[in-house]
């Protein structure tokens, strides 16, 4: 009675470990039902409900049935689901549009800056050199003190 029991605690964590491993390297998109943190959570907290579960419900298409399961797509991003396509060309070059203007708004002001900048540090340039030219040579203090 003791061997069937220890037979069935080890069975049933080798399904509990095979599942959680599963649930951690299956694809997000490819799940179905719950997202991946339900289906771990639920794995996690209740190893055998949570076990057959996945295998039932939650396990992708097709995972493990023939071929590879991680086979790369040709252009994967294009087959992802929830992908934004584009459903309105006004709307889209509406877009394009105000991210042109405010790109141009943004070097407007970029240039304006640095014009100031520039203004600013020719002023202060002028300043110094007044100030060098209104101020006697200190040899011509020092003579007069002699």
């Amino acid at each position: 009675m003791i061997k069937l029991e220890l037979l069935v605690a080890v069975a049933a964590f080798a399904l509990w470990v095979y599942c959680l491993v599963e649930v951690i390297s299956a694809d997000d998109a490819r799940i179905r039902y719950l997202p991946k943190l339900g289906w771990l959570v639920l794995v996690l907290l209740f190893p055998l409900v949570g076990s057959i579960a996945w295998l039932v419900a939650g396990r992708p298409d097709g995972a493990r049935a023939g071929g590879s399961r991680h086979a790369p797509a040709a252009y994967p991003e294009y087959e992802r689901p929830g992908r934004m396509a584009p459903a309105d060309p006004a709307a889209d070059e509406a877009f394009l549009r105000q991210v042109r203007a405010r790109a141009e708004e943004q070097r407007r002001r970029y240039e304006e800056d640095r014009r100031e900048a520039q203004r600013r540090e020719e002023a202060d340039r002028e300043r110094r050199r007044r100030g060098r030219e209104g101020r006697p040579d200190e040899d011509a203090h020092e003579d007069a003190a002699e």
